[in-house]
């Protein structure tokens, strides 16, 4: 294990050592702080420290805990998420605040004109900077009732930081939902419908002048029989259907209403338009996604909506309403990309479902380079074979390169391809987005010729790729589309 692991930074270098840890060091070649040779023991100390944190947080009185290194992502999916009150600085800490910035500016002045500042100066501006971090990072206060029934996940992150996660209910400890109006056991026995208690009302008001005209008002008015009432609100349904779809406006509205009622609540039936919205769970997913940096700006879009949304799902409609368009459009987006699906699996063969997912990245421009994905030895080259190491380096680094690698073996081949492709931009057919180039696409063409020369269906049951990562042109024949499509697309 690399002394760069997570693991490693979490427990530390020293603490390692300290417990009769050896490390393995490389002096002919960068090794990362060289590779931890008993990760049985850096498993224990990490076990530790992450208990004696959690035994820390469990005074805080929360109903939960989960500990581990590393959660999948998508693990509070489904879950509440409280939102507390940040606690306000108090005045000594505002000096402070105060006093560090006016000294950062003074000596921003002092050095302004440096070509290179100075160490000690440098190293006092990055103190500085954690300082006002740890300042402006305030702590968060809920309310007891909330942490008597919500929990928290404890976890590792990619820097080798403790990674905490309060203030999060599942749906079983939630509260009871009061009931917001009289049974419907309780209306009948009442001669009252529930349903059409404001009508009846308005009748009852203006019965007593006609009592005596109208006897059959002496037990007041009956409700509107059930048949009579689905016959009516039948016709109103398609009105206003024609209304809506006359203004889209509100349509728009509407609809953002009910997919904000599926994504940020729980059990809400505010909505009588009947779209829904579904967030993906990724059930099969690469170690450590919940903790890249692509993940982490979409949670943490999700969670700043959800700070701006009510609490209560009845007062979101008016919310909504006070949003300006802009806004309403942002949300909008962010609804419908929390509904994406463009997961391959195998038992679930959505072809033309995952061909519509190239043509949303072809219209938005996806570079999945950009996002933050690199070919490394975990989440791709140890897991293929040779022949597809080699046809991505020849692709990203051309034919020399590639027959420079030939005489290795797997393990060694596959560090070999991460060091060569790093910072290339180079992605494998899965991830590369139509009619979008990659890094160089003359060495596509390279790849390409060179492999023309083997039979078709040599290359095709190489690829093993499907058709629903590239275009439809002939779903039959699955793997072979998948694959020459896919890399000229590419160019």
């Amino acid at each position: 294990m690399r002394a760069s692991d997570k693991r490693a930074q979490f427990v530390g270098i020293e603490a390692y050592e300290s417990a009769g840890g050896v490390i393995m060091r490389d002096l002919f070649q960068q090794d990362d702080g060289g590779w931890l040779q008993d990760p049985v023991l850096l498993d224990r100390l990490v076990a530790e420290r992450l208990e004696r944190e959690a035994r820390a947080i469990r005074g805080e009185g929360w109903k939960w805990l989960e500990v581990t290194t590393d959660f999948p992502y998508g693990h509070t999916y489904g879950l509440r998420h409280v939102t507390g009150e940040a606690i306000a600085m108090a005045d000594q800490e505002i000096a402070s605040a105060e006093a560090l910035r006016a000294e950062y500016e003074r000596l921003e002045q002092d050095h302004a004109d440096a070509d290179e500042l100075p160490e000690d100066v440098d190293r006092r501006f990055g103190e500085i900077e954690m300082a006002l971090a740890a300042l402006d990072d305030r702590p968060v206060r809920y309310d007891p009732d909330e942490i008597a029934r919500a929990g928290v996940f404890v976890s590792i992150d990619s820097s080798g930081s403790l990674r905490i996660e309060r203030a999060y209910v599942r749906p079983e400890d939630e509260p009871a939902v009061p009931q917001s109006g009289p049974t419907q056991d309780e209306a009948r026995s009442d001669g009252v419908d529930t349903a059409t208690h404001e009508v009846t009302g308005t009748f009852e008001r203006g019965s007593t002048e006609s009592q005596d005209d109208e006897p059959e008002q002496e037990d007041g008015i009956k409700p509107i029989p059930d048949r009579l009432m689905t016959e009516l609100t039948a016709f109103r349904t398609l009105a206003l259907r024609d209304a809506l779809a006359q203004d889209p406006d509100v349509a728009h509205l509407a609809a953002l209403h009910a997919f904000c009622l599926k994504l940020f609540y729980r059990y809400a039936l505010e909505s009588c338009v009947e779209v829904e919205v579904k967030s993906y769970a990724f059930g099969s997913q690469a170690p450590g996604l919940n903790v890249t940096a692509i993940a982490r700006a979409v949670d943490e879009r999700h969670h700043k909506w959800s700070e701006q949304l009510p609490r209560e799902p009845g007062d979101l409609w008016d919310a909504l309403m006070a949003f300006d368009a802009d806004s309403r459009d942002a949300l909008f987006a962010h609804c419908v990309a929390m509904s994406v699906n463009a997961v391959h699996e195998p038992w679930n063969r959505r072809l033309r479902a995952l061909a519509h997912a190239d043509c949303i990245a072809d219209a938005t421009g996806l570079d999945v380079a950009a996002a933050g994905w690199s070919p490394t030895v975990e989440n791709y080259f140890g897991r293929v074979t040779k022949a597809r190491i080699l046809l991505a380096v020849r692709e990203a680094k051309g034919e020399q390169a590639a027959q420079h690698l030939e005489h290795l073996k797997k393990g060694e081949m596959a560090e070999r391809a991460q060091e060569l492709l790093n910072g290339s931009g180079w992605l494998p057919e899965p991830l590369r987005t139509l009619n979008r180039p990659l890094g160089t696409a003359s060495r596509v063409m390279d790849a390409v010729d060179q492999s023309s020369t083997k039979p078709a269906g040599v290359e095709s049951a190489a690829a093993g790729y499907d058709v629903a990562m590239g275009a439809v042109a002939a779903l039959g024949e699955d793997e072979f589309a998948a694959t020459e499509p896919r890399i000229i697309a590419a160019e």
